[in-house]
């Protein structure tokens, strides 16, 4: 993989790269970019992964590489401006009630209580800006929670600019970035640099590599950078900050406005709008971008001389912000999908939304001009082949990589066939695991067909079995919260295993218990499938209720798949198909986490057998696990891991 990265800069191509879990992969890459002439961006998906880098592969690699270059190289982390303290906002920090409280039950008695918690926090926080070197919230030990934390960091869109700032020589962020600018590896996260890209790539540093780790979850993150929206109380929040700006006829409109959305909200129901904007949210919308743009005509430009620069650039970013979703909602393009989203208990949030149908133009015309992009994961493959993730990224397909209505033969080879395109290609370098020898993926070919929501009585029975054999150790990976409460009250009433039901307490919490009692089974949904690391025998046994495809109500994937098939594909192959094999490769994955991991895996779904063509090619997107569909192999090697 090293060789290959130092080839790919060589010769200006991209380059593609699986490695499974255990490769080393952050060595094989950070080694390289050592070698390159110029600063090098590292992009994750998690803090876990970011904090893995920083703490520990950069010092080691460092410390081992100071001789050989003579020199000790530098590296730098990159966040978002929000990430770090703001000093001018910290200032008014005790002026502006938390939005979010006002809308509570009863309101005024209820931000009452808030108030003297909060002012506590700002206080600590006051406190801590006399003595941090760096403003970094994740420094921040204990941390305050996200209401007081809004209160003192700074958007970057609303913020003025250091040169018109009153605290620009002492801004954290801006401090960061001077670092990041001379540092020889920058490591930053994927919602950044997916606003570096849509911003036309002012933020993060020139630079001639850039590493895309967890790239499987690249594109995903830039349709959440481009995705706007509206709420009631965002419309109210930009009337307040903008009411000592504009006249009291322009703050009423704004109001009324928020009203207009308030109530259209509450008419329409949640979900995709297929058919343009109903009448009420279309005259709620037309209305929020009416009074937005006058109040912003009102207020102006800032200038160095006025009083405030910082006040006056919120309310002004605040407003731009929503005039600008009004209109692309009026506009109702055909790249962009529109829905309502509400909480599914109470009241609760309420939200008109707007987002890009793709995004992979996007990463063709942003993320590959003037620098070789290296994308790396342990789940790059679907089927076997490269072709579903290079699309999502944006690289062009050679002429035979295969229709995208399609789904791909499986191959007979468990390797990922190397695939190429116009200036890029790709590797699986494999894994240092024996899948074949170090678990076995069963299948229960003898249930029905998954139909109703929650978990069915069949597979309820054979999870019981699975878990018995055992004697815990399981980890279950369930299709929704109600599925996982009734596995969990389910094994609590026929055995006395220890059940962890996820939502009871905290992730973490729930994650050290279950690695600390062996007899324990740890029940939760797809915060689970990618989040969970338990190396060991605490965790020798993965239940999965049912193949992980999209909800027919989760409106991005509906769109893109309504999109093929009215351009006479599949819909459901080109679409809902890689959603699932994904999301079922990081679901398995949890099961062998390091060489001496030992353990079943065991899909409670037939259609992973049975379903002709996307069965295979959900079989072939993960790991090369012993392969059964006879209950009582399944449970005889549970039994023998019990014993042990």
């Amino acid at each position: 993989m090293a060789t290959a990265i130092e080839r790919a800069v060589a010769d200006s191509e991209h380059l593609l790269v699986q490695a499974g879990t255990g490769t080393g992969k952050s060595l094989a890459y950070l080694t390289p970019a050592l070698l390159v002439d110029g600063p090098v961006v590292v992009s994750t998906a998690t803090l876990a992964l970011q904090n893995q880098l920083v703490e520990h592969d950069l010092p080691r690699l460092a410390e081992a590489v100071t001789p050989l270059l003579r020199r000790r190289p530098t590296f730098a982390v990159l966040k978002g401006r929000h990430h770090y303290l703001c000093m001018a906002k910290l200032e008014h920090a005790d002026e502006e009630e938390p939005a979010d409280t006002l809308f509570d039950d009863p309101p005024r008695q209820r931000w009452l209580g808030e108030a003297g918690r909060l002012g506590k926090q700002i206080q600590r926080l006051r406190d801590w800006s006399n003595k941090t070197t760096t403003g970094d919230r994740d420094e921040l030990d204990p941390g305050v929670d996200d209401t007081a934390w809004r209160q003192v960091s700074m958007p970057a869109r609303d913020c003025v600019g250091a040169a018109r700032c009153p605290y620009g020589a002492d801004c954290f962020a801006e401090a960061s970035r001077a670092r990041a600018r001379e540092a020889d590896i920058v490591v930053t996260n994927h919602s950044l640099l997916a606003v570096d890209m849509l911003a036309g790539r002012h933020i993060v540093p020139p630079h001639k590599l850039l590493v895309v780790d967890e790239a499987h979850e690249l594109a995903d993150r830039v349709s959440s950078a481009a995705q706007a929206e509206l709420t009631a109380e965002a419309v109210e929040r930009a009337g307040r900050r903008a009411r000592p700006l504009i006249t009291p006829a322009a703050g009423e409109a704004i109001a009324e406005a928020g009203d207009a959305l308030a109530a259209g909200l509450g008419e329409a129901p949640a979900g995709r709008l297929t058919d343009g904007l109903p009448p009420l949210l279309h005259h709620a919308v037309t209305l929020i971008d009416a009074s937005t743009r006058s109040a912003l005509e009102a207020i102006g430009d800032v200038k160095g001389d006025d009083p405030d620069p910082v006040r006056k650039q919120q309310a002004k970013a605040t407003l731009d912000e929503l005039s600008t979703t009004a209109q692309r909602l009026l506009e109702q393009a055909a790249h962009d999908v529109a829905w309502v989203e509400k909480s599914e208990v109470g009241a609760g949030r309420r939200a008109l939304v707007v987002a890009p149908l793709s995004v992979a133009g996007t990463l063709a015309g942003s993320l590959y001009t003037d620098r070789t992009v290296v994308a790396t994961s342990a789940t790059l493959t679907l089927g076997g082949r490269f072709d579903t993730v290079a699309r999502a990224l944006g690289l062009p397909l050679p002429s035979a990589g295969g229709d995208a209505a399609a789904v791909p033969e499986q191959r007979s080879g468990r390797a990922a066939a190397p695939t190429s395109g116009d200036g890029w290609s790709s590797l699986d370098v494999g894994s240092p695991f024996d899948y074949p020898k170090q678990g076995i993926l069963y299948v229960a070919a003898h249930l029905p067909r998954p139909a109703a929501s929650g978990l069915p009585a069949a597979a309820g029975e054979e999870l019981l079995k699975l878990v018995t054999a055992l004697g815990g150790r399981a980890l279950g990976l369930f299709s929704s919260r109600r599925a996982a409460a009734q596995a969990a009250e389910l094994v609590r009433a026929r055995t006395d295993l220890p059940v962890l039901l996820q939502g009871d307490e905290s992730l973490p919490i729930l994650v050290r218990k279950f690695r600390e009692d062996r007899a324990s089974c740890l029940f939760g949904v797809m915060s689970l499938w990618q989040g969970v690391d338990v190396p060991g025998d605490a965790c020798q046994l993965v239940v999965i209720d049912r193949l992980p495809f999209p909800r027919p109500d989760e409106p991005l994937a509906a769109a893109r798949a309504a999109a093929v098939d009215a351009a006479g594909g599949s819909g459901f192959a080109a679409v809902s198909v890689p959603i699932a094999a994904i999301r079922l490769a990081q679901g398995v994955g949890r099961l062998i986490r390091s060489t001496g991991d030992k353990g079943v895996v065991a899909v409670l779904d037939s259609r992973l057998e049975t379903a002709r063509g996307y069965g295979a090619f959900l079989r072939g997107s993960l790991p090369p696990f012993w392969y059964t569909t006879r209950p009582e192999a399944a449970i005889g090697a549970l039994q023998r891991l019990a014993a042990t």
